[in-house]
């Protein structure tokens, strides 16, 4: 054959080869299950148990994925992306993490605490004037309009931001029809505008003194901003997801990445799903405002890119030679900082550390996890955890919003455990 014929039939069979990023790909490397002692039987009995909220029309489909030791051994999608096409679930489809969120912006935040630019124990109007002077409402009104308003017995923190501790007011308890209008954005705002808003409604109670849900988050996404003098979106992307390889991660879409943006829905009448936010170019993801980055719940990603993420948590903050924390940056993040405040959300036998939720008693939690365990989820039913004494994590993903008739999450994370049959050294 010609040396020249030859060469353009190289270039042709080249770019047929499927990228390295193609659906496939688990984002790190993939190993029998019993190498990293877990079951390969056990591990099929995951399959079943989503298929039948699938079947169920509970959940329109599944992504789920299992890595142990630094080794995926479980990576399996079922379903739909959208089900009345009947798309078929793909394993790198893309997904509304809502506050799947929130460790990696509470992440972001900790990388600046390691280059010195603030302590934990400052207050957040140090770098944000609007939280100077708050006041906390006697009776939980975050309009203020009755009740008493009296001053803060100190001033939030940013570790009370951290941790959902800062006496903000949310969408749960107190006034939250008020809350729920003030803290939604408008057209108008920027991250800033949106944050001082936020920074003028009275609080709940006093900082420090409960744990309480809130849009925190949002506000440590300003204090990175602040701080680092870039956008946050701009930040994550500069300074966590391309170092980590996580191109599928983002905080809106221009497209459907080729039809791989997931269809969300919500539970109708009978509990069975209908949709809510298409995974087309309708989807308020692609067309709506582009101008707030969300830093408590406004990501999309994929499976592939948050097992990377999870899995650099894990490994104390390196990932294929790229270090973005320290591992004693990491062990502090991972303590409880809440004390024995009771934690409404997460519930018994869990404390909170500085982004994620902490298990405490594995016994009063009733979790598989172990003690020392992180986890958090999203509103649309994901879920992710990172269990540091068996080096496992686990991520679930899917689209339906609100989840808690249902028990997948906590059913995949039982699967997941209890796939572990022994201890192995990896040599």
């Amino acid at each position: 054959m010609h040396l020249k014929r030859r060469f353009v039939l190289s270039l042709t069979l080249l770019s047929l080869v499927v990228p390295a990023w193609a659906e496939d790909d688990p984002g790190i490397p993939m190993t029998r299950p019993e190498r990293v002692g877990m079951s390969s039987e056990r591990l099929e009995r995951i399959a079943p148990a989503m298929q039948k909220y699938i079947d169920a029309n509970l959940v329109p489909g599944t992504v789920t994925m299992i890595a142990r030791k630094g080794k995926v051994v479980h990576f399996e999608a079922q379903g739909f992306m959208d089900t009345d096409s009947k798309i078929p679930m793909r394993k790198d489809a893309m997904f509304r993490i809502a506050s799947m969120t929130k460790p990696i912006t509470s992440v972001a935040l900790m990388m600046l605490w390691e280059e010195g630019k603030f302590q934990l124990s400052d207050p957040v109007s140090k770098f944000i004037p609007a939280f100077a002077n708050q006041k906390v409402s006697t009776t939980s009104d975050a309009s203020g309009k009755t009740g008493e308003l009296i001053a803060v017995k100190r001033p939030a923190t940013i570790r009370d931001m951290l941790t959902h501790t800062a006496g903000m007011a949310n969408s749960y308890m107190g006034n939250t029809e008020f809350y729920s209008d003030i803290s939604t954005v408008r057209p108008e705002d920027t991250l800033e505008t949106y944050i001082n808003r936020l920074a003028s409604v009275p609080l709940n109670y006093q900082p420090g003194e409960q744990w309480q849900y809130s849009h925190a988050t949002d506000v440590v996404g300003r204090l990175v901003e602040v701080i680092s003098g870039m956008p946050l979106d701009q930040f994550m992307r500069e300074r966590i997801f391309e170092p980590l390889d996580m191109k599928d991660t983002h905080f809106w879409l221009d497209d459907t990445k080729g039809g791989r943006l997931m269809s969300q829905y919500t539970p109708g009448e009978d509990m069975t799903i209908v949709l809510q936010d298409p995974g087309s170019d309708e989807s308020r993801w692609i067309s709506g405002m582009k101008n707030v980055p969300r830093g408590a719940g406004g990501l999309v990603s994929t499976a592939r890119d948050y097992m990377r993420f999870q899995q650099a948590m894990i490994n104390g903050g390196e990932l294929d030679g790229v270090r973005i924390l320290s591992p004693t940056t990491l062990g502090l993040m991972m303590e409880n900082h809440t004390g024995d405040l009771p934690l409404w959300l997460p519930g018994p036998g869990m404390g909170f550390g500085l982004g994620w939720a902490v298990v405490t008693d594995r016994g009063e939690a009733a979790t598989p996890l172990s003690e020392g365990s992180v986890y958090w989820g999203g509103a649309y039913c994901t879920i992710t955890w990172i269990d540091r004494e068996q080096e496992l994590v686990g991520i679930l993903m899917t689209q339906v919003r609100p989840y808690n008739h249902i028990n997948i999450r906590q059913d995949f994370q039982v699967l997941a455990t209890q796939a572990i049959v022994k201890e192995v050294v990896l040599k």
